[in-house]
C-alpha cells in the first residue's frame, strides 16, 4: 500500500480555503497512486488557537459536517485533524479517517493536550485504531508522539502504522521531529508524520513530512519550503 503524508501552509482561520488546499493535495497523492493520505495538526483551520477557541464556527460539528464534503470526495483514503465539536463546552483537536468511498472510518482525540491547548480543549480518553487494505494502523497527534506508552500500546495490538498528524516549527521543532519519530519506529512501526510548512500561529512550520521504516531508517522525506505529498509503500 502507497500511503502519502502532506504538508501544507494554511490560510488563518480560513477553513473553505484550507480545505481546498488539502482536497487538491489529496488528488496529488492519489494521481501519485497513494491509498491514503494524512494531514497536519489543525489542517482546516492553521494552529490558530485564539480564534479557534473563540469561534465555535470554526469546529468541525461531526463526522459529516459538509464543509469537508471536497476531501472525502478525493477518491482516497483521508486522516485530517479538525477542531471538533464535543457534547461539552470545548472541542477537542481530533483526526477524522474517511475512506476512499468517503465514508467515516474513525475518529480520534487529542489525548495529550501540550500547554495553552489545556483548558482551551477537551483531552481525548481512547486510543485510536483502524484498518485499511489488510493493514491496522494507529493515531497520534503532535505533542500524544511523545508519549511512549501511547505508541508502545499501538504496537502491542497489532499495528503496523502510526499517523502522525502535528505541528513541528523551525528552532527547537526540527530536532524534536528528527528524534520523536525515528524512535517510534524502533518500536516496530512504519511512521507516517504529516507536518505544516511556513507560517502556522506562532511557529514556523519546518515541513520535512516524511516517512519511517520500522527500526527508523527515512523511507521518503518532503522539502522545508514548499507545500507537497511524499509516499512511501507499506508492504501489505
Amino acid at each position: 500500500m502507497k500511503i502519502a503524508a502532506a504538508q501544507l501552509t494554511c490560510i488563518p482561520a480560513d477553513l473553505a480555503a484550507n480545505t481546498a488546499r488539502a482536497a487538491a493535495l489529496a488528488e496529488q497523492a492519489r494521481s501519485q497512486g497513494a491509498e491514503l493520505v494524512v494531514f497536519p495538526e489543525f489542517t482546516l483551520t492553521g494552529y490558530e488557537l485564539e480564534r479557534l477557541t473563540a469561534d465555535p464556527g470554526l469546529w468541525v460539528t461531526d463526522a459529516d459536517d459538509a464543509r469537508l464534503d471536497a476531501l472525502r470526495s478525493a477518491g482516497t483514503a483521508v486522516a485530517v485533524n479538525v477542531a471538533l465539536r464535543t457534547p461539552g463546552p470545548q472541542p477537542a483537536i481530533a483526526t477524522l479517517v474517511y475512506g476512499a468511498d468517503g465514508a467515516h472510518v474513525t475518529t480520534y482525540a487529542k489525548q495529550h493536550l501540550y500547554r495553552h491547548e489545556q483548558g482551551a480543549f477537551a483531552a481525548g480518553e481512547a486510543d485510536g485504531r483502524f484498518e485499511l487494505g489488510g493493514i491496522r494502523f494507529s493515531l497520534g497527534v503532535c505533542y500524544d508522539n511523545h508519549f511512549p506508552e501511547l505508541t508502545g500500546r499501538a504496537a502491542a495490538d497489532g499495528c503496523r502504522v502510526h499517523l502522525a498528524s502535528s505541528l513541528y516549527g523551525t528552532g527547537d521543532g526540527i530536532h524534536e521531529r528528527a528524534t520523536v519519530y525515528p524512535a517510534i519506529a524502533e518500536l516496530g512501526l512504519y511512521v507516517v508524520l504529516a507536518n505544516h510548512v511556513g507560517p502556522a500561529g506562532p511557529w514556523t512550520g519546518c515541513g520535512r513530512s516524511a516517512v519511517w521504516a520500522p527500526g527508523g531508517s527515512l523511507l521518503a522525506e518532503a522539502d522545508d519550503r514548499t507545500p507537497s505529498v511524499v509516499t512511501a509503500d507499506i508492504p501489505v
